[in-house]
């Protein structure tokens, strides 16, 4: 019988008084991908914080190798082998790709000088190895999200980590992206190295893991090897009872002869949006489609005013509208939800309440005869969001740093909601959230585009374009190489197989 790794029993935490791990037993095999599953809020996280040092348990211990040990901080977590890659970023933005991977583990001169040229040959061998075709020498902030999440596996793997836990790591990356890191997940594999794997995507965890341990509510639910259940088991296990919802289609009648709600013609920006044009019509949902690095956000970006255009224009219910920044873009009723909440969507040490205040104050929305904020009406506000996203909370004044990551997303979600936008640009919405929470932003998006206004998704998750597009635009070097109805496209196969097949043909 293959050894346990470790051994993680009666694992049991609480945040004021409230019991968030309610005596946790988890084990990892040596050589194992073991997927650790559950809703937002589960406990997943948390458990794994314990493992890494930066939370202690109130009760129980953890075994490594059969041994019991202490790990108080994440040294003791690295002096044991283990290494974790967080949802949450944690790179420097300002150093680049190769600086963060061996930060604080830099390469020397004989002068005892950091020798950058020796670690980025060392990074590149790395990323060369993961299949990445990345500068190891730019500055993380010059990085996409995807490009930001292969850097963090990188940094994580060039530890000689035994034990690696992975927290949502294809969160941001294409179909691609991702079968590279399953090759490079099942080498690591082959060599004894164990992997706990966090994600809320089913279809990659019956790929890639050998074992599934869902948590809810805190508490252990099941353990048990991935060929004995069903998607639709775990789902059931997850929620605690059967997911019968489905996104419901589209019931507003598009019609193509009359004015679009927004019109994109001839747009350019700084190379990485190259002579796009496009329409989206009221009652819309208008799916973007393509590779990592293939130009989405960049160009959703420039729609919204983040990066202005350098030529061509757009149109908003017919009229010019000039958008140069992102003030701009919202007077011109256009609301943006970026991919990264953390860095870009929120201020996390900041409430909610005062979090739903930044946009609408820019709207001069709150304002009570232009001088004071009305407090009254943010409350009423930020609390009718609350309850019709079903946010998570115990108050508006909670932090949110303090919620999960699907409570985040839904806090951006609302606060943009709230400045009663026509256009509604939406930049992996549902990445790193769990089902439940995947299906509610889903249909919010699906209702809006049925009640007349416009929508604009770009996913990594192909079926999810599939189940709420009504058409679907693929994306290369900056520019729309095909279009296509979501009625033309019979399978997530068939969608990977058209956007490889563009990448390929331009």
């Amino acid at each position: 019988m293959t050894p346990a790794i470790i051994e993680m029993k009666r694992i049991t935490k609480e945040f004021n008084h409230i019991r968030v791990l309610d005596h946790i037993n988890f084990e990892l095999l040596q050589g194992e991908i073991h997927a650790l599953l559950g809703e937002n809020g589960a406990g997943k996280s948390t458990l794994m914080k314990i493992l890494r040092g930066i939370y202690q348990p109130e009760e129980g211990e953890i075994l490594i190798n059969g041994k019991a040990v202490t790990i108080n901080s994440p040294s003791d977590s690295r002096l044991n082998g283990i290494s974790m890659v967080f949802q949450e970023f944690s790179l420097i933005p300002s150093l680049t790709v190769a600086q963060n991977i061996f930060l604080t583990r830099e390469s020397r001169s004989k002068l005892g000088l950091i020798n950058d040229r020796i670690d980025e040959k060392k990074a590149s061998i790395l990323l060369h190895e993961m299949g990445v075709d990345l500068d190891p020498s730019l500055p993380v902030e010059q990085l996409s999200t995807g490009y930001r999440q292969l850097t963090e596996i990188v940094a994580a793997l060039s530890q000689d980590a035994q034990i690696l836990i992975l927290d949502e790591p294809t969160a941001s990356l294409t179909h691609t992206e991702t079968m590279t890191l399953f090759g490079l997940l099942r080498k690591l594999k082959e060599r004894g190295i164990s992997i706990i794997y966090i994600s809320h995507r089913m279809e990659e965890i019956f790929q890639i893991a050998d074992r599934i341990t869902v948590l809810r509510d805190g508490k252990n639910i099941i353990t048990e090897q991935v060929q004995n259940l069903s998607i639709q088991q775990v789902i059931e296990h997850i929620l605690g009872h059967k997911d019968v919802r489905e996104i419901k289609k589209s019931t507003y009648l598009v019609d193509p002869t009359a004015t679009p709600l927004l019109e994109v013609n001839h747009l350019n920006c700084n190379q990485e949006v190259c002579d796009v044009s496009f329409k989206l019509f009221a009652g819309e949902v208008l799916g973007l489609a393509g590779l990592m690095g293939s130009g989405r956000t960049e160009l959703v970006q420039t729609i919204f005013g983040i990066t202005p255009a350098q030529s061509g224009d757009i149109k908003v219910k017919g009229k010019k509208v000039r958008i140069n920044d992102a003030k701009s873009g919202m007077k011109a009723k256009i609301a943006f939800i970026p991919e990264d909440r953390r860095l870009q969507g929120l201020s996390t040490m900041h409430s909610i309440k005062e979090n739903f205040e930044l946009p609408l104050i820019n709207l001069r929305k709150l304002e009570k005869h232009k001088i004071f904020v009305d407090d009254h009406k943010i409350v009423a506000l930020a609390n009718g969001f609350v309850e019709k996203l079903q946010i998570k909370c115990d108050s508006i004044d909670k932090e949110i740093r303090l919620l999960s990551g699907g409570n985040q997303q839904k806090v951006v979600i609302a606060k943009w909601l709230s400045t009663e936008p026509d256009i509604l640009i939406m930049d992996e919405p549902t990445a790193g959230v769990d089902i439940g929470t995947k299906t509610e932003i889903l249909e919010m998006a699906r209702n809006l585009a049925n009640e007349g206004k416009g929508v604009v998704i770009i996913s990594s998750e192909l079926q999810e374009l599939l189940s709420i597009s009504d058409r679907i635009v693929i994306i290369k070097n900056g520019s729309i190489v095909d279009e296509m109805l979501r009625t033309e496209v019979k399978s997530e196969d068939k969608l990977h197989q058209i956007i490889q097949g563009a990448q390929a043909s331009v």
